[in-house]
């Protein structure tokens, strides 16, 4: 007999053919040894340095969420010189931060066993794409997504929770999204997925993150990647 967690796994899994990752969480933690509050501290500084240090709240400025910093300045500058100097800059600290990123426990066994099972998959992420290709690469994993990725673009409106790059993925792999699963940490991939009609699965690596999730109305969540890959490679009853 299999365990509940397992049950409700094969059936979340079991028709997927296309499958959409988030990127920070989900295949790595991008800033485990790179803080991201210290860039969002760069972000701050730069605007203070260009003589803008008025253009964020008190509150926004103690965030240590660089989307925060850079989704409020394009609020009030939308589709900016300014905005775009920030996302380069956010983007050059990203691809910094690939070096020293950590690989999500059991996510490159996962991603190469559903590969090898024949379902086809993507990255979806508010993280640059640049970031992403060169972290794949590392790995060795770029094959199992190329040209798949979809990553944040200029126009920050269009970051999760808004579904737009779920719907790329989704058109440039001719996938039909009752047969597609995202698998992400945070409540605005589970936000992005209900608009994209996409099943979802959360992956929680500590109780903070699947309060928000549970909290969100994620009812699938998993601490871990594990069971998933155990689920593919024991395969349906």
């Amino acid at each position: 007999m299999l365990d509940e967690e397992t049950e409700r796994l094969h059936e979340l899994i079991g028709p997927v053919r296309f499958v959409l990752f988030d990127f920070d969480g989900p295949i790595c933690r991008l800033f485990a040894g790179h803080s991201a509050e210290d860039v969002a501290k760069d972000l701050v500084r730069r605007l203070a340095g260009l003589g803008l240090h008025g253009l964020l709240t008190d509150d926004e400025r103690r965030q240590p969420d660089p989307y925060v910093v850079l989704r409020a300045v394009d609020r009030r500058r939308p589709r900016s010189d300014l905005v775009e100097e920030l996302e380069e800059l956010l983007t050059q600290q990203e691809l910094k931060a690939v070096a020293s990123a950590w690989p999500t426990p059991h996510v490159d066994p996962l991603i190469r066993t559903w590969t090898a099972l024949g379902a086809r998959l993507a990255v979806t992420t508010n993280n640059s794409p640049r970031a992403v290709h060169t972290y794949l690469t590392s790995r060795g994993l770029l094959e199992c997504f190329a040209p798949h990725i979809h990553g944040r673009t200029q126009d920050l409106r269009l970051l999760k929770p808004d579904p737009h790059c779920l719907r790329r993925a989704l058109s440039a792999l001719g996938a039909d999204p009752k047969s597609a699963l995202m698998i992400g940490d945070a409540p605005t991939d589970l936000a992005a997925a209900r608009r994209a009609g996409v099943g979802f699965l959360g992956y929680a690596r500590n109780p903070r993150k699947a309060r928000l999730l549970r909290d969100a109305g994620g009812a699938a969540l998993v601490s871990s990647l594990e069971p998933v890959l155990r689920c593919l490679r024991g395969g349906r009853r």
